[in-house]
């Protein structure tokens, strides 16, 4: 089982009287990935720097290994940081990059005098970190002659050379394109799995998260919408933020008629849910993957392709129900104006209870921004009008 290590008991931080996070109690297990994931404002940041010992909360506890430590400085604490913008040191060499912080004299427990680690300690460390980072060989290169994730990977091993038990890590990979950032997931995972220690990761991009995390924290208004594995997250979302947040989703009005039967569109369905109250309007959620298209006649319900967008594995397919949009993603190609069928298996629909974001997600008839951007523009301005019969 495994041991927590970090409780957040209660913690509010308010800002002018506004209030940026709101009673969250949290914990973090030792030796976990965990990720806070949410859009800009939402407190994830303000979560990690309370942890890191930067912001103190206006009320409530942070405990560390069960001992109260909102008063201790970040100096102090057994974490280590690594921000987005690195802050390395242009006229050191990697080495003394990666050596600066063990060389800086410490006060060692029951003892007043600081002092200094060897130097055949020092270079021993820096060494075995640089190793760890894939970074071996690099010692007396510039900071100036590393590329983005190299640099990158410096600022790891700084960070971790102290031995902290904990590294908190605040969208360190927002400034590398998306190749580089791919690769340096792969590579954070295996060093948090090879050192064996708690990595708390905060990022807005969910495929992150799902790709790194043994624990996701959805955030949204300085609250936590929900806590899981990236599977439960994305399989089991508990409100229509969470289930528009984690990938996309078409999210429609429906009512639970009984355990495993829901109503939308006018037809019912089955399903593999249970448990909510007879006749309860609750929201279903129907990820574009779980789509599956075949001819008119044969389908459950009918609809107009109205937009398709190339998205090199798939195509990102507008469908028009009855005047609601779906997205949906398929490797097979069907024309704008084409007139298709679907099926939905049981497993393909997941049901919600209603809450403060229903109605808020899920239509496809107003394009996101990321829509905006990869659509041609004379694509937007038609209007496809289709006949829709179930």
């Amino acid at each position: 089982m495994s041991k927590k290590l970090i409780s957040l008991a209660d913690c509010c931080v308010a800002f002018d009287g506004e209030l940026v996070l709101d009673h969250i109690n949290l914990y973090f297990n030792d030796s976990e990935f965990l990720t806070l994931l949410g859009p800009s404002g939402c407190g994830k940041t303000t979560t990690l720097r309370i942890i890191g010992g930067f912001l103190t909360p206006t009320s409530g506890e942070v405990l560390f290994d069960g001992v109260r430590i909102n008063d201790v400085p970040p100096n102090q604490r057994q974490i280590n940081t690594v921000f987005q913008r690195y802050a390395l040191f242009p006229h050191l060499n990697v080495f003394e990059n990666v050596a600066f912080g063990l060389r800086i004299p410490k006060t060692e427990a029951g003892k007043r005098k600081k002092a200094r680690l060897p130097e055949e300690e020092i270079h021993q460390r820096v060494l075995e970190m640089l190793e760890v980072v894939s970074l071996k060989g690099f010692e007396t290169r510039r900071i100036t002659e590393l590329s983005g994730g190299q640099q990158q990977r410096v600022a790891i091993a700084r960070a971790l050379v102290n031995r902290p038990k904990v590294l908190l890590l605040d969208e360190p990979l927002g400034a590398l394109d998306l190749r580089l950032r791919k690769d340096m997931q792969s590579e954070l995972k295996r060093i948090q799995q090879q050192l064996g220690i708690t990595f708390i990761y905060v990022t807005h991009d969910q495929e992150e998260a799902l790709a790194m995390s043994d624990t996701i924290v959805v955030m949204d208004q300085g609250r936590i919408q929900q806590i899981g594995t990236p599977e439960d997250i994305y399989n089991e979302p508990k409100n229509a933020f969470v289930a528009d947040f984690i990938g996309e989703s078409n999210i429609l009005d429906g009512v639970m008629h009984e355990d495993y039967v829901v109503e939308f569109f006018n037809r019912k369905f089955k399903c593999l849910d249970k448990g909510f109250a007879p006749m309860e309007p609750v929201d279903v959620v129907i990820r574009p993957e779980d789509v599956d298209i075949v001819p008119p006649e044969k389908g459950q319900l009918r609809g107009t392709v109205t937009s398709v967008t190339f998205k090199g594995v798939h195509y990102d397919t507008i469908v028009d129900f009855k005047g609601f949009k779906w997205l949906i993603q398929t490797t097979d190609y069907h024309p704008e104006g084409e007139t298709i069928g679907i099926i939905l298996n049981p497993d393909d629909i997941h049901i919600m209870h209603k809450s403060p974001y229903s109605g808020m997600f899920g239509d496809y008839s107003s394009y996101s921004e990321e829509y905006d951007e990869l659509e041609d523009i004379s694509l937007l301005e038609e209007d496809v009008e289709g006949g829709d019969e179930e």
